[in-house]
């Protein structure tokens, strides 16, 4: 398994740079798909066009570049001939949902298991933990009241994305109700996960 789980993206030339070797090919080869969750919300597609636009100045070829739709359905055969799957920041409670009644799980298990990479990106990488629960800690904004905050469980600990020292009380308290370790990560920062390391890049 490969993840990169940031708060922001591709946000600085160290995190860029991990990304490449990660990938273990020249920026101009690697193919890309972004996952935008739901045509309806502006601002998600804000969110995909920041992303994608990160991706291009990086130094990925357009052409190499794709955005797929969850709401629509993604199956294994639409993305298995790309390197990176890049899940973008939205409402963590919506996207959850969104993976479950699309079975997209299966998915991105499918596509991790192949040796491919995974890239989240705020509730992009929440949804690789165990749960989501961290999603609630700053206030919750779960609007459609999902009740099973059961995540992924890609990897074995909680990420609190978008990190400021603002929350850390909030934080704090949190982490001591919880039963997963917790790793707090800010803007520009990521979290490299693999079979033999998990690392932060600043």
């Amino acid at each position: 398994m490969k993840f990169l789980l940031t708060s922001s993206g591709l946000d600085g030339e160290n995190i860029s740079n991990e990304f490449v070797k990660l990938v273990g090919k020249p920026a101009n080869q690697i193919k890309v798909v972004v996952v935008q969750m739901d045509s309806k919300y502006r601002s998600n597609s804000y969110n995909v066009n920041r992303l994608s636009n990160q991706l291009l100045n990086l130094g990925i070829n357009k052409k190499y570049l794709k955005v797929l739709v969850l709401e629509t359905g993604i199956s294994y055969k639409d993305i298995i001939s790309y390197d990176v799957l890049m899940m973008g920041d939205g409402n963590s409670f919506l996207l959850l949902d969104h993976i479950r009644k699309n079975a997209f799980d299966k998915v991105i298990k499918k596509f991790i298991t192949a040796n491919k990479i995974y890239v989240g990106v705020s509730s992009g990488s929440y949804i690789t933990c165990p749960t989501i629960e961290m999603a609630t800690w700053k206030g919750s904004n779960n609007k459609i009241n999902l009740k099973d905050l059961t995540a992924l469980n890609l990897i074995p600990f909680l990420i609190t994305a978008h990190y400021d020292l603002k929350y850390k009380k909030i934080i704090d308290t949190a982490e001591k109700q919880t039963t997963y370790k917790v790793m707090r990560l800010k803007d520009r920062q990521a979290i490299i996960v693999t079979d033999k390391e998990t690392r932060v890049i600043e």
